[in-house]
């Protein structure tokens, strides 16, 4: 297991579901978790999900990687709080966290995957 994580954040459930479901077949031995949608199964995003996510996660550090604007509030608002570290990225939600997770399963360095995810940022 590598000591960094993903960490996926969406407004909705079954979208960090379908994504995690993608990645592990992609890198199978990498730290991953997620936080979708809100605390009672509707549509936004839950701090204590996040929160959680982030607690479950056996990486050191994570990357994580969200849908949209609020995902990222709640992200940041974590972030501040967290023992571990977490680099927030504003990259294509997809394109993003599959690169991540495929680099940190082929063992790339970090400075190599951040490199790679550079052309993603969304703009």
């Amino acid at each position: 297991m590598s000591d960094y994580g993903v960490l996926l954040v969406s407004h909705v459930a079954q979208i960090v579901e379908g994504l995690s479901r993608l990645l592990k077949e992609v890198a199978p031995d990498v730290a991953l978790t997620t936080a979708g949608g809100t605390d009672d199964g509707g549509v936004g995003t839950s701090f204590d999900k996040i929160q959680a996510a982030v607690r479950e996660n056996a990486g050191e550090s994570l990357l994580a990687f969200y849908d949209l604007g609020s995902s990222k509030m709640n992200l940041d608002m974590v972030a501040e709080v967290s023992d571990k570290k977490i680099e927030i990225f504003d990259t294509a939600f997809i394109e993003g966290a599959y690169t991540a997770a495929a680099l940190l399963h082929a063992k790339v360095s970090y400075p190599e995957i951040l490199k790679q995810l550079e052309p993603l940022k969304v703009k």
